[in-house]
C-alpha cells in the first residue's frame, strides 16, 4: 500500500501539489473557524437547579425544597452525582451527569422531572428552576456601570448623580437585554446595586388605630392592579376592541387604592396606613470596586461550547456601540475580558511554535548541508498543522495552551528528512538528473517508506495511554493527544505523498551529497562508541536495564502535580468572616480590604473588583460573609513588592493580616477557582469531605481535621466550611393561643413574611416590570419589642399583637448545609504552596488516620484536584504498560 501510494503521488506530482494547497487552504479556513480559549473547557456535564425562597433558613430550605428536589432527580438515565447547597433563602442542586452525556439531553431530562419537582415543593415556598447553559469558563466578560466618579461622595439626587438602584435598573433593562441579543451568550448576570421594586411599607401601629388586618390589604391591592378584555362591539360596520385598564402605573396609584369602607362610610386608603415609595429588594449580594464603594456589575455567560474569543470580542464590540445610547453621567468600564487572556496565550502558543520551526529549519539545513531539501522538509510543519486543523475543527476540539503547546515539530519532521536525505543519496550516487530523477526518488521514498510509517505508529502509539484517560483529566489531556497524533498523522501522510512529489521538481537537475562539518564531527565522535556497544553487547544491555532500574527507583520521590497551572493574570481572593456578619458590614470590609491593596501594593495591582454574597441567578452561592477579590495584575517587570506570584500571595496575606483582622483568606485565580467549584463544589486544591447526619458532630470532626491540616508542611488556606454560627429569630407559634382567638397560622406566617416584603404583583414601566410588594416599615422590624407589637388580625375584627400568639427567641442555626448522595457533608478544604500535590495528600493522610477524629457511622472522602490526579494515576498504571 505505501509503495502504491508513493508511486501514485510521483507518477501524479501535479494532482498531488494541487490537492496538498487545496487542503491547506481549507487548514486555513478551519484555523479561523477553530474555537479558541486558554484552558480546555473540563466541567463536567451538570445541570444546576436554582430555588430562590427569601423567608426560608437553611434548615427549611434543606427540608422543604432541597431533598424534596434531590429526591425526584435522584434516578435520571446516567446520573452519576447529586449534590446540592441550602443556605437562608436559597437552594441549589448540582446534577452531574456521566462523561459523553449530551448537555442539552441532559437539561431535558431534568426539564421532564422539574414539574414533580415543582409539586414536591410546598406552594409559596419557592419554584424549581435550571441554571443556564453554561461552563466554568463561562464568566467570559465582566464590566462595572457606573455614575459621575464624584458622585460616590455626594448624594445620589445631585444633577448628574445616579443611584444605586437607577444603575442596576439601566444595566438590567437596557445593558443586559442588549447584550443578550450577542450570539453565544446565554446570560448576563447582574451583581451589586439595588433591585428596584414599588414597596407599600406599613405602619403597625396606623393599622392597629384603623382596625384594619393585614390581610385587607393584601386583597385590597391584588384587586386593583388588573386588566380585562370585553371581547368586542360592531359600530357602523366596524369591530371596536373592548379594553378595561386597571393595571397600577406609579405610586400615587398604589396611594389611592381603597382599604377599608368601615368607619361610617368613609375610604380608608393606602395612603392612609402606609408610606408608598421604590424601594430595594431584600439583597443578598454587592459589589465594590478600587476602594470607592459599591458598584454595578455585569457578567457575560458563555453558551457551552461557544468560542470564547469570539463571544468575548463580539460582547466588547456591543459593549461599544451601547455606550454613546447610555443616560448622561453613566459609564461601562470591563475589568475582565477574557480576549485578553486568550490572545496572551495564543501569542505565547505561536512564539514558541514559531521559535521551534525556525530551530527544526535551521538543524536541518545544518545536518543536511542541502538548502533545498531543508526548505522542503520546513514545508511539512505548515502543513501538517492545517491539516491538524482541519481534524481538530471536525472532532469539536478548541484551540489552547494545552493543545497547540504539546506540539513538537521535530517529531512532524522525522519521516521527511529520512525521505529527503535518503533521495539525496541515491540521487547523488547515481548521479541521476533529467529524466532519471523520477525513478530515483521513487525507488529512494520507496525503500524508506515501510520503516517512516511503523516508526510514525509507534510514535502515536505512546499517546494510546493518554487517549485512555476520563473524566476531567481526559477533557484536559485528550485534546493534546489527538492534536499531537492529528499532526503526525498529517506529517506521515505529506512524507510519503507531497515530499516525493516535490522532489522530483526540486532536484529535478540532480545533486550532489557533501557532508557537513558538524555532521562529521558527531558521525566521528558517535561511530567508535557505536562499535565498542555492538562489539559488547551483555554490557550494554546490563548497563540499559540498570538505568531503567535506576529511573523506576526515582518516581517514588517525584513530585506529582494533576495539571500545571495556568498563569492568568489575576488573583482571585476568597474572603470569608464571620456568619453573622450583615451584608453592610460586609461591604464596608471590603472596601476597606481594597483601598490597603492598592495603597500598599500599586506597582502590583491595576483593577480590584469584589463580589460579596449571591446575584440573582445565584450559579454561585455565597453567603454574605463571603467575597471573591478579583485583582488584576500589572505585568510582573512592574512590580516591587514581589518578583514572582507565590512571593506577591504572601506579601498581600502578610498585609492583610496586619492592617484587615478579623478575616480569612484563600487564594486562586479566577478560572482556576470557578473550575474547582463547579467539578468538585469546593475551590481549593484539596478537599476532604466529611459525611454523617448530626451538623455538630460534622463541625466538630471539620475543626479537628483543620488542625491536622495545618501541621501538614505545603499547607495554606485551610478552612472548614462554615456550617454554623448564624443568628435566627426564631418565631414559634403558641397554638393553644391562635385556636383561644380563633387565628390560623397562615395569618401569622403571612405577618412574619411581611417583615421580609411579600409580592402582591407587578408594576409595568413599558417594557419593564418591577415586583410590588408589602412590607412593614423598618422601625417595626427593627427590635424584638417592634415586631412582637405587629398586629394579627382575628375573625371577630380585634387585632392581637404577634407577641401573645408566638414565642419570640433569638438563637444560632446552620449558616448552609451542604449535602451529597442524599447525605449531609461537610467540606475541609486547602491549597498547596511549595511541594508538590500527590506528597502533601499522602502525608495529610497519614495524619488523619493516626488521629481518628470521625464519630462512628461517619466517613470521609479525599477530593479536589487530588482526586482528579488519583483517577488519572489510577487509569495510566494501566495503560502505560500496555502502550
Amino acid at each position: 500500500m505505501i509503495e502504491r501510494l508513493i508511486d501514485f503521488s510521483i507518477r501524479n506530482r501535479a494532482l498531488v501539489i494541487l490537492g496538498v494547497l487545496l487542503v491547506g487552504a481549507l487548514g486555513l479556513r478551519a484555523a479561523q473557524e477553530l474555537p479558541m480559549d486558554a484552558v480546555p473547557d473540563v466541567t463536567n456535564v451538570q445541570v444546576q437547579i436554582l430555588t430562590t425562597a427569601p423567608a426560608l433558613g437553611p434548615l427549611e430550605v434543606e427540608q422543604f425544597i432541597t431533598f424534596p428536589v434531590e429526591t425526584v432527580m435522584s434516578g435520571l438515565p446516567h446520573l452519576e452525582e447529586v449534590r446540592s447547597v441550602s443556605k437562608f433563602g436559597l437552594s441549589s442542586v448540582t446534577i452531574v451527569f456521566e462523561e459523553g452525556t449530551d448537555i442539552y439531553f441532559a437539561r431535558q431530562l431534568v426539564a421532564e422531572r422539574l414539574a414533580d419537582a415543582r409539586q414536591a415543593v410546598p406552594k409559596g415556598y419557592g419554584n424549581p428552576t435550571m441554571g443556564p447553559i453554561s461552563t466554568g469558563l463561562g464568566e467570559i466578560y465582566q464590566f462595572t456601570v457606573q455614575g459621575d466618579p464624584m458622585c460616590a461622595a455626594g448624594e445620589p439626587d445631585e444633577e448628574g448623580c445616579y443611584t444605586p438602584m437607577e444603575l442596576r435598573t439601566v444595566l438590567d433593562w437596557y445593558i443586559a437585554y442588549q447584550l443578550r441579543s450577542v450570539p453565544g451568550v446565554v446570560e448576563v448576570n447582574t451583581f451589586g446595586g439595588e433591585l428596584k421594586t414599588y414597596e407599600v411599607q406599613l405602619d403597625p401601629a396606623r393599622l392597629t388605630a384603623l382596625d384594619i388586618p393585614l390581610g385587607d390589604v393584601f386583597e385590597a391591592i391584588e384587586r386593583n392592579n388588573a386588566s380585562a378584555g370585553g371581547a368586542y362591539i360592531q359600530q357602523s360596520g366596524e369591530q371596536l376592541l373592548i379594553r378595561g385598564e386597571g393595571l397600577i402605573g406609579n405610586l400615587d396609584d398604589i396611594r389611592r387604592i381603597v382599604v377599608s369602607n368601615r368607619h361610617e362610610g368613609t375610604p380608608i386608603t393606602i395612603n392612609e396606613v402606609a408610606d408608598v415609595a421604590n424601594a430595594p429588594m431584600v439583597r443578598q449580594g454587592a459589589a465594590t470596586h478600587q476602594g470607592r464603594g459599591e458598584t454595578v456589575i455585569g457578567i457575560a455567560m458563555m453558551l457551552m461550547g461557544a468560542n470564547a474569543r469570539e463571544v468575548s470580542r463580539d460582547v466588547g464590540t456591543k459593549l461599544d456601540e451601547i455606550r454613546p445610547t447610555l443616560p448622561e453621567g453613566v459609564t461601562i468600564e470591563a475589568f475582565y475580558d477574557r480576549t485578553d487572556l486568550v490572545d496572551r496565550t495564543i501569542r505565547t502558543v505561536a512564539t514558541n511554535l514559531i521559535e521551534g520551526g525556525v530551530l527544526v529549519v535551521v538543524v536541518l539545513l545544518l545536518l543536511l548541508g542541502n538548502v533545498r531539501g531543508g526548505l522542503l522538509v520546513a514545508s511539512v510543519i505548515p502543513l501538517s498543522m492545517l491539516g491538524a486543523f482541519i481534524a481538530m475543527r471536525l472532532a469539536g476540539l478548541s484551540g489552547n495552551l494545552m493543545s497547540l503547546g504539546a506540539i513538537d515539530f521535530g517529531l512532524i519532521v522525522d519521516g521527511s528528512v529520512v525521505i529527503v536525505e535518503n533521495v539525496v543519496r541515491v540521487l547523488s550516487e547515481r548521479r541521476a538528473n533529467g529524466g532519471m530523477v523520477r525513478s530515483a526518488v521513487r525507488e529512494a521514498a520507496i525503500e524508506v517508506g515501510r520503516p517512516i510509517a511503523f516508526a510514525v505508529a509507534i510514535i502515536i502509539l505512546v499517546y494510546v495511554p493518554v487517549l485512555s484517560l476520563r473524566g476531567v483529566e481526559g477533557k484536559m489531556f485528550q485534546p493534546m493527544a489527538l492534536t499531537v497524533v492529528f499532526a503526525l498523522a498529517a506529517s506521515l501522510v505529506l512524507a510519503l505523498t507531497w515530499v516525493p512529489a516535490l522532489c522530483t521538481f526540486v532536484f529535478k537537475d540532480g545533486v550532489v551529497e557533501h557532508e557537513t562539518s558538524l555532521l562529521r564531527r558527531i558521525r566521528a565522535w558517535y561511530a567508535p562508541r557505536l562499535e565498542r556497544s555492538l562489539a559488547r553487547p551483555k554490557r550494554t544491555l546490563a548497563l540499559a536495564v540498570g538505568l531503567f532500574a535506576l529511573s523506576i527507583g526515582v518516581v517514588p520521590f517525584l513530585g506529582a502535580e494533576f495539571v500545571p497551572t495556568l498563569e492568568e493574570g489575576a488573583i482571585a481572593m476568597h474572603a470569608i468572616r464571620l456568619p453573622s456578619v450583615s451584608l453592610e458590614e460586609s461591604v464596608q470590609a471590603t472596601t476597606r480590604l481594597e483601598r490597603v491593596l492598592l495603597e500598599r501594593f500599586p506597582d502590583e495591582i491595576e483593577k480590584i473588583v469584589s463580589k460579596t454574597g449571591r446575584p440573582e441567578v445565584a450559579t454561585d452561592p455565597m453567603g454574605v460573609e463571603l467575597s471573591d477579590v478579583i485583582m488584576m495584575l500589572r505585568p510582573a517587570s512592574e512590580w516591587s513588592a514581589a518578583t514572582t506570584k507565590e512571593g506577591l500571595i504572601e506579601a498581600i496575606q502578610r498585609t492583610l493580616g496586619d492592617e484587615v483582622p478579623g478575616q480569612r483568606f484563600s487564594f486562586s485565580q479566577p478560572i482556576e477557582m470557578r473550575m474547582n467549584e463547579l467539578i468538585s463544589g469546593v475551590r481549593s486544591d484539596v478537599a476532604v469531605s466529611i459525611y454523617g447526619e448530626n451538623l455538630q458532630a460534622l463541625k466538630q470532626a471539620g475543626d479537628d481535621l483543620v488542625k491536622i491540616l495545618r501541621g501538614v508542611p505545603g499547607a495554606a488556606d485551610v478552612k472548614a466550611e462554615q456550617s454554623a454560627g448564624l443568628p435566627v429569630l426564631r418565631v414559634q407559634i403558641n397554638r393553644d393561643a391562635i385556636a383561644r382567638y380563633g387565628i390560623d397560622a397562615s395569618d401569622v406566617l403571612d405577618a412574619v413574611a411581611t417583615m421580609g416584603g411579600r409580592k402582591v404583583g407587578e408594576v409595568f414601566e413599558g417594557q419593564r416590570r418591577f415586583a410590588l410588594q408589602v412590607r412593614y416599615r423598618e422601625d417595626a422590624r427593627s427590635t424584638l419589642e417592634a415586631i412582637r407589637q405587629i398586629p394579627i388580625g382575628a375573625p371577630t375584627g380585634a387585632l392581637i399583637p404577634l407577641g401573645q400568639l408566638a414565642d419570640l427567641s433569638v438563637e444560632e442555626g446552620p449558616a448552609q448545609i451542604s449535602r451529597d448522595r442524599i447525605q449531609r457533608r461537610l467540606t475541609v478544604e486547602a491549597n498547596v504552596r511549595g511541594r508538590d500535590l500527590g506528597s502533601f495528600v499522602s502525608e495529610a493522610q497519614t495524619g488523619v488516620q493516626e488521629a481518628n477524629v470521625l464519630p462512628a457511622s461517619y466517613f470521609l472522602e479525599w477530593g479536589g484536584q487530588f482526586k482528579n490526579l488519583q483517577e488519572a494515576t489510577e487509569r495510566l498504571i494501566v495503560a502505560v504498560p500496555v502502550a
